[in-house]
């Protein structure tokens, strides 16, 4: 099969630079809105029988994004395409896993569903919010993981690691920072937080040692940076020194930018997986290279595990 690359209105910029890493031009799709909001989508080229890859990130504004990727894959499917990968960097709605409260939707599940029923034959997505929400799928999904580009990076800044401690930011995202410490050859410390609101965060303490030690928070998403900012402040007060953060997706809005300009962190490294994550503080790397090759080898019936691995 042939393969078309297709790009969604949501993060263009990344689609443009995947198909310069597969030296493949994007299909020629035309999208708009009607003056009522809804969105209307043509293909403007034959796409009959071809692997078609939609690169759209369901970053915000979230439900738009998502509508629009619908839309596009039921395009591609009434235009005969062969197969429809849906190329996900960011995965919105996968912080809804899980009926934590009684009567609560499992929204991460839904939007699975939706995709599925549009059209979607295959996922390619990279550091889900919850690991097993491939489990909500029944088509294959290839979960990608940013340390691989991210530590690439982090080793440059940080050549000797034997003054460096990767620390969690809460005890869920333990085995996350346990893999950049053991790849970065650095300690290991965990902030125990206590979560207030959606927008509010009060860290706790402090398990391992950070006293006069640089420190990397690391974190597969920050919005409103409240968790990064506190556990920032505590590792301050526990004497850090120097303090960085790696985060996968950097969704930053205008309160997420204040406060990372507030807080006590000198740099946050990030992937460009959404349109939203640059400003002051926030160092870009590029995933374009990681996902391009994920595209190559699914079109090519190739093993994608390697890229698992850093």
């Amino acid at each position: 099969m042939s393969m078309k690359l297709i790009s969604g209105t949501a993060h263009r910029a990344l689609a443009e630079r995947i198909a310069e890493t597969l030296g493949q031009p994007l299909a020629d799709v035309h999208v708009t809105a009607f003056p009522d909001g809804e969105t209307f989508v043509k293909i403007n080229e034959n796409i009959r029988g071809a692997d078609v890859f939609i690169i759209q990130p369901s970053c915000p504004p979230t439900n738009h994004n998502l509508m629009e990727l619908l839309i596009m894959v039921d395009a591609a499917r009434r235009a005969s395409a062969g197969r429809i990968t849906a190329v996900m960097p960011f995965y919105g709605y996968a912080r809804q896993d899980r009926k934590d409260q009684p009567r609560v939707p499992i929204t991460a599940k839904l939007v699975a569903n939706l995709l599925t029923s549009a059209g979607v034959g295959r996922v390619l997505t990279m550091d889900l919010h919850a690991p097993q929400i491939q489990g909500f799928f029944d088509i294959p999904v290839d979960h990608l993981y940013a340390k691989s580009v991210l530590i690439n990076h982090l080793r440059e800044q940080h050549p000797d690691a034997t003054n460096l401690t990767v620390v969690s930011p809460d005890v869920g995202g333990v085995k996350m920072a346990r893999a950049y410490a053991d790849a970065l050859g650095a300690e290991l410390a965990i902030v125990a937080k206590h979560r207030i609101s959606a927008t509010r965060v009060e860290a706790m303490n402090v398990i391992g040692e950070v006293e006069n030690r640089d420190v990397l928070l690391v974190d597969d998403m920050t919005e409103t940076a409240g968790t990064l900012k506190a556990a920032a402040e505590i590792l301050r007060k526990h004497g850090a020194l120097r303090i960085f953060a790696g985060v996968s997706h950097a969704v930053l809005g205008d309160l997420g930018h204040r406060r990372l300009d507030e807080s006590e962190i000198e740099e946050i490294i990030t992937t460009d997986s959404v349109p939203q994550a640059g400003g002051k503080k926030v160092r870009v790397v590029s995933i374009a290279p990681l996902l391009g090759e994920a595209i190559r080898r699914i079109s090519d019936g190739q093993s994608v595990t390697s890229l698992f691995e850093v």
